[in-house]
């Protein structure tokens, strides 16, 4: 009887002790599925209970500021684009995760700038994207490194209803790399701050970059006019295009056609004084600052980033791991290898809220740049940062 009675104290204190995680999830199909496996291993090895509770990506960040301070939101968010992270720290709601990441040796660097606002890490990235040159290599055997070699084998590949290199020369967000390049930006970064009162998207090198992209089409006549994503991954499934610039979310519809392909990155535009360096966008798991379980939250997110964990979820959804060891043993994976050294090399968009006030007079600004040849960037873009700067409070 005092046997039994034992065993009962026991139990109910292992019951006391357990605690139950809510994790809000955009995930869906095989990623949910995996989420699931992780949260029954978490339950298994420490006895915690995960709630997953499935919310749409783009409901997620506004439910959750309104719900956090009343204490009804989640402990977890998993995942979130790491753009959305400066207006959610500016909110409260988020905490900072410093104190519970010891070792960020296994991360991506540029996945961790990502994540951290105002000097401090306030999510631990879980995978990224970027994009980069996919050649086919029927017609492109082996990857251009130089400009030269690049403009002699896209000129090379054009003509007869063919097509060398396309890409959609309007988009800001694609072309950030050639702008990045020239020594444009948009916000000045001091040792990881953001300076948002200094923009340099109508500097001397943005002017360049701008100039560049329009000799693209009307200097190189690479680029015709009208090609956007959607008509540049139809050209390079059909077999009709050597070189697509785009990420890895062309790469189902580029496997599906049966393209034998590789990726490389945009080699360094001529006159340009850095490498090319593309936009990142990274997304990443955040905790509840009303939380009453961060420390369990930490865990659990630290256990979905390990590199084991990371294989497992690249092998159930495609995504890009942000963990340097789980990319070592995809090593054999070329849409890991190729994206992973495109975000490597990238720039993270910037986290703070002030960006909204930028990509509608940029992406205009852009987008006018390539529509005739021979343009007045310096004005064009000139008018699109007074109007940035006007935008932001």
């Amino acid at each position: 009887m005092k046997k039994a009675l034992t065993l009962l104290s026991l139990a109910l204190a292992t019951q006391a002790g357990a605690a139950t995680l809510t994790v809000w999830s955009h995930f869906g199909g095989p990623e949910l599925a995996w989420l699931k496996d992780q949260a029954a291993a978490f339950q298994k090895k420490t006895g915690n209970q995960v709630n997953i509770v499935t919310v749409p990506l783009d409901q997620m960040k506004d439910k959750f500021i309104q719900a956090a301070p009343k204490g009804q939101g989640p402990d977890l968010l998993l995942t979130l684009p790491h753009d959305q992270l400066g207006a959610l720290a500016a909110a409260g709601v988020i905490e900072p995760m410093d104190k519970y990441v010891t070792s960020k040796t296994d991360l991506d660097k540029t996945a961790v700038n990502a994540m951290t606002y105002q000097g401090k890490l306030f999510g631990i990235p879980m995978y990224a994207e970027a994009v980069a040159v996919v050649y086919n290599k029927k017609l492109v055997p082996n990857a251009p490194t130089t400009w030269a070699d690049f403009l002699k084998v896209a000129q090379s590949n054009t003509g007869n209803g063919k097509f060398g290199y396309l890409a959609d020369l309007s988009n800001a967000y694609m072309q950030y790399g050639v702008i990045s390049a020239y020594g444009g930006y948009v916000f000045k970064n001091n040792g990881g701050t953001l300076n948002t009162k200094d923009v340099g998207l109508a500097n001397a090198g943005a002017d360049k970059a701008s100039a560049f992209l329009n000799d693209l089409r009307y200097k190189y006549n690479l680029v015709p006019e009208g090609v956007d994503g959607g008509a540049a991954k139809s050209a390079f499934v059909d077999g009709k295009l050597a070189m697509l610039l785009t990420g890895p979310w062309d790469m189902g519809d580029i496997k599906k056609a049966g393209v034998d392909y590789g990726i490389t990155a945009f080699p360094t535009p001529p006159g340009a004084t850095g490498k090319w360096s593309p936009f990142v966008g990274v997304q990443g798991t955040m905790i509840n600052a009303y939380s009453k379980n961060k420390a369990l939250a930490a865990q659990f997110a630290k256990a979905v980033a390990t590199g084991d964990a990371q294989v497992s979820f690249n092998k159930a959804g495609g995504r890009i791991p942000v963990s340097l060891s789980a990319r070592t043993k995809l090593k054999a994976d070329p849409v890991v290898v190729g994206f992973g050294k495109s975000i490597s090399a990238g720039t993270p968009m910037p986290n703070v809220p002030a960006m909204g006030a930028v990509w509608g007079p940029w992406s205009a600004a852009i987008a006018q740049s390539v529509q005739k040849p021979n343009q007045d960037y310096d004005s064009i873009l000139n008018k699109a940062v007074t109007e940035i700067n006007g935008n932001i409070k």
